[in-house]
């Protein structure tokens, strides 16, 4: 039986994945030649010793069993970064760069003095992409160790110089000494209802729980603490910017409006143009109220 070129076996290897139902067949097909071969484009790399076949048939059907593609590779893309990523953390989605964009935006011709808190920071991809882009201080925390140790690493590997804290973001004294300084607060916490369940198999067997149930009935409670943690880390006219689910965007705002302690509360699309996030400035402390 001949031995199929490189091209037949990463054409096969995509047919496979689409049958498996994974959405991005061909290009994983073509990233797990890449990640074996150890080479970038594809179309580059001179034909593979036989032993390749074996090795790329086993990546394969991990990937059409649904095993992420980053975990597979152990890197995820994050705008200019390429992240570590391991299990037990939760694997960074393009979607969440917009939350990026926004707050750069924000900070956009600040001086080096501007000071952001990515809160629940996972892999690190928030935090470690505001260090890189803007001359802003970025403090990043999260309640799992594992998460603060990739963070951390990632921060390293990538040059950028972010204070990593464990710490949970329902505790009252989080990041105390930051209380009124801080000019822009990011966050992508968890916040799935406990009652649904991702339909993609890459996040609902893959990614750790405590990065996607946000708890509550509505699954607002870790945002609550996301927001009121916001209060009170923000300056007077400092930008809270939080990911929610596309469906979550009339709670969002009303949960945050009806704190008394933002302005200029509004929702702002993903890549894909659905509402996934809530964006709002806080209100000077001598006009705040608590909502009844």
């Amino acid at each position: 039986m001949a031995i199929p070129t490189l091209r037949q076996a990463v054409r096969d290897a995509g047919r496979v994945l689409a049958e498996a139902g994974v959405p991005s067949a061909d290009h994983d097909a073509r990233a797990l030649a890449e990640h074996l071969l150890g080479t970038t484009p594809l179309m580059v790399a001179a034909e593979p010793d036989p032993s390749f076949h074996e090795a790329y048939a086993r990546l394969v059907a991990r990937r059409a069993a649904r095993e992420p593609l980053q975990h597979i590779v152990g890197w995820a893309p994050f705008r200019y970064l390429r992240l570590a990523v391991r299990r037990g953390v939760f694997v960074p989605r393009p979607e969440t760069e917009v939350v990026v964009d926004v707050a750069v935006a924000e900070l956009a011709g600040r001086a080096g003095d501007a000071l952001v808190v990515d809160l629940c920071c996972g892999a690190g991809g928030i935090a470690i992409a505001l260090a890189t882009e803007t001359a802003a201080r970025v403090v990043a925390v999260d309640a799992e160790p594992a998460a603060v140790a990739l963070t951390a690493d990632n921060a390293a590997a990538c040059g950028a110089d972010v204070r990593v804290e464990l710490g949970d973001v329902r505790e009252p004294g989080l990041l105390a000494d930051l209380a009124g300084l801080v000019d822009v607060v990011v966050a992508n916490p968890p916040y799935i209802p406990p009652g649904a369940r991702p339909v993609d198999p890459e996040v609902r067997d893959h990614d750790p729980e405590l990065a996607l149930y946000g708890g509550g009935p509505d699954g607002l409670d870790v945002p609550r603490a996301v927001v009121a943690a916001a209060a009170r880390m923000l300056r007077d006219g400092g930008l809270l910017v939080m990911e929610h689910a596309d469906v979550q965007g009339p709670a969002a705002r009303a949960m945050v409006a009806g704190t008394g302690h933002f302005t200029d509360v509004a929702t702002r699309p993903d890549l894909t143009g659905r509402d996934r996030m809530v964006v709002a400035r806080r209100a000077p402390r001598s006009h705040s109220r608590v909502a009844p």
